[in-house]
Parts: structure tokens; C-alpha cells; sequence
């Protein structure tokens, strides 16, 4: 089970490549979760059943910023390690809306294949500074609420 970020990217980078067309650079990798906040596992984890429910009904991906797209891909729940491509989009068209850059936990609503409307995806800090170059590459239509870094700032107000 790999731990370490870089543990974590080399898999994920090892796994795309075995699909990614030559010459694909891949140049950063978040990993996320979906569901409601994190933060509800505290009230839910009192509730008997609720908490095992909600923590069942989550699943985790991997978003993986290239030169050409933004790809998405399942990690497995236990192990972490990274498992089917679930959808690959190209970097100006990334479905992605009301992106929140927090303290702890940043989220954003993606909308995925087979989804009848945007999922929130969660992301940890530890994921913070690929985050942040994942949110520069996002398409201007991006709506960002709370703090987020200058860089991203700067390159969406250039886009508009």
C-alpha cells in the first residue's frame, strides 16, 4: 500500500503510461475523493451504520494533469494503488465548477461520465501543491470561491 505521495504518483504515472500516446508529459497528479465533506465523518461516525454507509458510498480517483489533457482514474480503496481510466478530457474542456481552495480539505464538482450532474470531489492539503497546478491549467469558465493561489488567479483573469 503506498503512503507517500511520490509512492502514490510514480503508480499512477507507471499505470498511464502503459496507455498515454508518445510523448505525453505528465506534470501533476491530486488524489480525491468523493462524497459529501470530510468533516461530516465526525457527526457520521456516531451514528451507528451511517458512518460505514457513507464511508462505502465514497470512491477515489486520481486527476492527472498532462501537456495535452486532464485525466481521471479510479483508486482503489484500500490500497490506494491506481485502477481504470474512468474518463480523459482534454485541458480546455475539464467539466469542472465551484472549485474551493481551503485550508484542509479544498473541493470541487466535476462532472464525470454516466453522471447525470457534477460530483463533488474532495482534496486533501497534503495534495496541495499539485492542486494548485492542476487549478492553473483549469478552463476560465472555472467558478473559484474562497482562497486560491495568484498564479490561477492571474491566468483566469487573462482568459476572460
Amino acid at each position: 500500500m503506498a503512503i507517500r505521495r511520490a509512492k502514490q504518483k510514480a503508480q499512477v504515472i507507471e499505470k498511464l503510461s502503459q496507455v498515454a500516446p508518445a510523448g505525453e508529459t505528465f506534470i501533476a497528479c491530486v488524489h480525491a475523493e468523493s462524497g459529501p465533506s470530510p468533516w461530516l465523518n465526525a457527526i457520521f461516525d456516531d451514528i451507528p451504520v451511517v458512518g460505514l454507509v457513507v464511508a462505502l458510498t465514497r470512491k477515489f480517483y486520481f486527476l492527472t494533469l498532462t501537456n495535452t489533457s486532464i485525466v481521471v482514474n479510479s483508486a482503489n480503496r484500500f490500497t490506494n494503488r491506481p485502477g481504470e481510466v474512468v474518463a480523459v478530457f482534454p485541458r480546455e474542456a475539464f467539466p469542472v465548477s465551484r472549485i474551493k481552495r481551503a485550508t484542509v480539505w479544498s473541493s470541487m464538482y466535476v462532472q464525470l461520465p454516466g453522471q447525470s450532474k457534477p460530483g463533488r470531489l474532495n482534496v486533501h492539503r497534503y495534495w496541495r501543491t499539485e492542486l494548485d497546478q492542476l487549478i492553473e491549467a483549469f478552463p476560465h469558465a472555472a467558478v473559484f470561491q474562497g482562497t486560491i493561489p495568484a498564479q490561477a488567479t492571474a491566468q483566469t483573469a487573462d482568459k476572460v
